[in-house]
Formats: structure tokens, C-alpha cells, sequence
């Protein structure tokens, strides 16, 4: 009989359901992974839980191998064995380099490979734009579809999703919903505490009270719980950043879809039947749904559609190693409030949401010119959210404009304004964001400009660059920001 291996993010019943009753299930928990790379504590607390949780719920049916490697795990397992299409291409190589592995297509996207295929090849020479892509699949689909139509009549709501957060005060939203922790948790917490002790691995951050779902129950409660108490309020301020609310109206499912637990066609149908019951507005609905088959499939097929050195593309030049505090996420060291807020975010929570990732600690390193794989390294291991097809994108393309502008006409760089603008970080702040020269000149601010100099000849090209470009010939105190800027360098601002 074939053996189903699963690995730790493919923990859902759609990586088994075509399997019987009493068809052996293979996991492999090998502890060198978490030795060859510093992941974060709560991250490697949460991966190890879920796929314990998995194999209890599986019985005897399943083969659960702690291991130091995948290969010692597999060689145990004389019959012949399958997998989902792996999350990696290094996994993919093992997987297909074994010989007695075979492999299936993937599982837990909306989209299948070969009709991402079919959209790109039909593109030509046109770019493979997120907001195409979205459409076709919400046809394809029937997502927020009325006949022929987008619910409502618009396909995007983005621009009415972009308010600044409310004023004096939070969301009126419940809370998040959060697991109760049992003895599988307790014991994984007990075998970190005793690799460390033992010298076998280090972690970095804070493993506090498990704050994702780690089990297939946990992830059907938090789902509905979004749904039904926050993805109302989620989509006007999905933007916003509040200091003292790091979860706003998020859902945080990413990390129990990026695990497998959730099926993304599930999460949409749910959002989508709140819209039609009347109890979730259609903008917060399209934001969110736009997020789950949207981006999200779009970062999936990108990562496979780009050849595998993609990861090392660097259009900008950067190449400042990452900074100590930052990879140690030392948010006491840093007084820039919003940068502080964000690290100290990572470093308790392995997370926060996606504006704090490409506004804050994004936009510090592109301005930097921080190197794109050191930091995509980082966001993969500090992350619970964080896997390789996820990171790559997100950060080369996207975050760091590494790529050269295949994911985005233009890089991701701000100066203090959009911070203020979208979030209260700049209130009780020492730095200003309206300033770019002086003690009290906000690093982001005058980083922007240091930026824009930095990269002018590389973005000369770009037309969307253009007018940002020509702002510099207006700044007379352009070489002194400039030399201010070298001076502080990659020190904690």
C-alpha cells in the first residue's frame, strides 16, 4: 500500500481526502531544520504543534518519525509514497530526486498550476498583472460573481479600503479569537526548552501563549470567528497601523491556510456567504477575498513561474548586511516608534500584518540598501506565516523591488508622510516626520531621499519614477540629507 507523506504545511484533510480510511500517512518531524537555520521560537512552537496535533488526530494510521533528516525518515518507509506538490524548490528536488517518491499535483490554492499557465502564456508579452489575474480567477471560480458581473458591479473596492486609522481611539471590533493551549503544546514547549539547553538549536524571539490555530478545529473557529465579529470592520482601515492594536480587524488565517488547514476556496465561500446573508459589507468582503485568491494564489504561481535564481535577483544593488538588532529583533534599541512597534511586534508574536511589513520594515531595509536575501531570509524565519514560496516574492519582488519590476512598476519607498498619514506612530515619536535634516529628522523621511539618490541611475527608466526622481533637483540640502543618511547608516534609528 502507497504511504501519503505530508509535510508540516500540508496538514489539512484535502492533502488526505482521496486516500481511504486505513491508508498510511507519513510525518516527519526532523529536528536538523530547525538547527541549520535561527527560526523563531514561536514559529517552530507553532509547526511542531500542528503536525503532532495532525498525527494524534490521524491514529494508528499515522507514521510519525523524529528524525534528524527528511532522507532517514523516508528510507525507513519500504513502500512506495506520495506527496502533494512540495511548498519549495529545494523540497521539490528532494522530493523528485528519491526515486520512490511520486509527486501530485498541489493542493491548497484556488488556482491549479496549469490554468496559471494558461493565463500566462495567453498574456505574451504583457505583464502578468495581480489585478488581471484576480478578475480571471474570481470568474473562473464564481467568486463575488452575479452572472456575467462582479458583485456590486466593481471588481476592486482598494480604493475605498485605504482610510487612515479612526481618531482618538481603536476599531470597535471584538478581539481575536484565540486558542486554548492543551498538553501537545505544553510538551512541543518542553522539547524547544530542552534542544536549547542541549545546544542542538537557537531560536530568536518570543514563544508566549500560542496566538494561531494549530489544529483543523482551531482553524474552522478562528475562520468563523473573523467572519462573523471582524470582516465587517476589516476592509476600510486594512491599511491602518495603530501602535496599540497590532491585530486591528485582521483575520489572522494566513498562518493556518500556509499550514494547510484551510482550503482558501472554503475561506472565500464562507467571507462570500457573510456578503449575501447581509452581514459583512461587499468592500470588506472583496478586500478580503482579493487577499485569498488574489495576492496570495498570485505569490504561489509567481514563485514557480520565475526560474528558481529569482530568489538571488538584486536590480538595485543593495547589498548592506543586515543589521544585529534587526535580525535579533531588538526593538529596545530602536526609537523610531514605528519601527520599534513593528519589531517588537515580530519578536512577541512571530507577526503582524502586511502594511508594517512593506511600509516599516521593508521600507526601512529598500531605503537602506539592505542585501534582499539576507532579508527575505529573515522574514521566512521570523515569520509563522513565513515559507519560502511566500517570502521570495513578497520580499525580492515586491518589498525590495529586487526583481527589477516584475511584481510591482515601482519600488515600495516612503518618506515619514505615509506613516503618519495611516498610522498614530508619529505621535510622541522623537523624530519628525515632516523634517529630513537634523537630530529630529525622521529616518524615514530623509531615508527616501537617500534612497532616490542612491538608486537614481538604476530607476532612470522607470516612469513612475519620474517624477519622484525630478523632486531631487528641488532639494537645496540634497548632499547634506544625502551625507547624513551614510552617516547613520544601518545603525538602530
Amino acid at each position: 500500500m502507497s504511504v501519503r507523506w505530508l509535510f508540516g504545511d500540508q496538514l489539512g484533510p484535502h492533502f488526505t481526502d482521496d486516500l481511504g480510511d486505513d491508508a498510511p500517512v507519513l510525518l516527519v518531524e526532523s529536528r536538523r531544520v530547525f538547527a541549520r537555520r535561527r527560526f523563531h521560537r514561536a514559529k517552530a512552537h507553532l509547526v511542531l504543534s500542528a503536525m503532532r496535533h495532525r498525527a494524534a488526530e490521524l491514529g494508528d494510521r499515522c507514521i510519525y518519525a523524529q528524525v534528524g533528516t527528511y532522507a532517514e525518515a523516508l528510507d525507513g518507509v519500504r513502500a512506495p509514497k506520495s506527496v502533494a506538490h512540495p511548498t519549495s524548490h529545494a523540497a521539490l528536488r528532494f522530493a523528485r530526486g528519491r526515486g520512490d517518491v511520486e509527486v501530485l499535483p498541489a493542493r491548497g490554492f484556488a488556482t491549479p498550476m496549469p490554468d496559471f499557465a494558461r493565463w500566462a502564456d495567453g498574456r505574451g508579452a504583457r505583464r502578468l498583472l495581480l489585478e488581471d489575474f484576480y478578475r480571471d480567477a474570481r470568474r473562473r471560480l464564481g467568486v463575488l460573481m452575479d452572472g456575467d458581473e462582479p458583485a456590486g458591479g466593481r471588481w476592486n473596492f482598494d480604493a475605498d479600503n485605504r482610510e487612515p486609522p479612526p481618531r482618538g481611539g481603536g476599531l470597535a471590533v471584538p478581539g481575536p479569537w484565540w486558542p486554548v493551549e492543551d498538553d501537545v503544546a505544553a510538551q512541543v514547549r518542553e522539547d524547544l526548552d530542552r534542544w536549547e539547553r542541549d545546544g542542538d538549536v537557537t531560536f530568536v524571539g518570543r514563544d508566549g501563549p500560542r496566538r494561531f490555530a494549530a489544529t483543523r478545529a482551531e482553524a474552522l473557529a478562528a475562520l468563523d470567528h473573523f467572519v462573523t465579529h471582524r470582516l465587517d470592520a476589516f476592509g476600510p482601515h486594512e491599511d491602518a497601523m495603530l501602535a496599540d492594536d497590532p491585530w486591528m480587524a485582521h483575520s489572522l488565517l494566513s498562518a493556518p491556510m500556509n499550514l494547510g488547514l484551510l482550503d482558501p476556496l472554503e475561506v472565500v465561500a464562507r467571507a462570500e456567504q457573510a456578503y449575501r446573508a447581509g452581514e459583512a459589507s461587499l468592500q470588506s468582503v472583496e478586500g478580503f477575498v482579493r487577499q485569498v485568491i488574489g495576492w496570495r494564489d498570485y505569490v504561489w504561481h509567481l514563485y514557480w513561474h520565475q526560474p528558481p535564481d529569482y530568489r538571488d535577483r538584486n536590480a538595485l544593488a543593495a547589498g548592506e548586511p543586515l543589521p544585529q538588532w534587526f535580525a535579533e529583533l531588538d526593538a529596545d534599541a530602536v526609537e523610531a516608534r514605528c519601527l520599534s512597534t513593528a519589531l517588537a511586534g515580530v519578536r512577541d508574536h512571530g507577526w503582524v500584518h502586511h502594511i508594517p511589513r512593506l511600509m516599516v520594515l521593508g521600507n526601512w531595509a529598500l531605503q537602506r540598501g539592505v542585501d534582499p536575501a539576507a532579508l527575505t531570509d529573515w522574514f521566512h524565519r521570523c515569520f509563522v506565516d513565513g515559507y519560502d514560496w511566500v517570502m521570495v516574492p513578497n520580499v525580492v519582488g515586491m518589498s525590495q523591488h529586487a526583481d527589477g519590476g516584475v511584481m510591482a512598476t515601482k519600488p515600495y519607498a516612503s518618506g515619514g508622510a505615509y506613516v503618519d498619514r495611516m498610522s498614530d506612530f508619529c505621535r510622541g515619536c522623537r523624530y519628525n516626520p515632516k523634517k529630513r535634516l537634523g537630530p529630529d529628522a525622521c529616518p524615514y523621511t530623509a531615508g527616501y531621499w537617500a534612497f532616490l539618490d542612491r538608486t537614481r541611475d538604476r530607476l532612470a527608466g522607470n516612469h513612475r519614477m519620474a517624477q519622484p526622481l525630478k523632486g531631487l533637483e528641488r532639494l537645496a540640502d540634497l548632499d547634506a540629507v544625502v551625507a547624513q543618511e551614510r552617516d547613520r547608516g544601518t545603525r538602530a534609528p
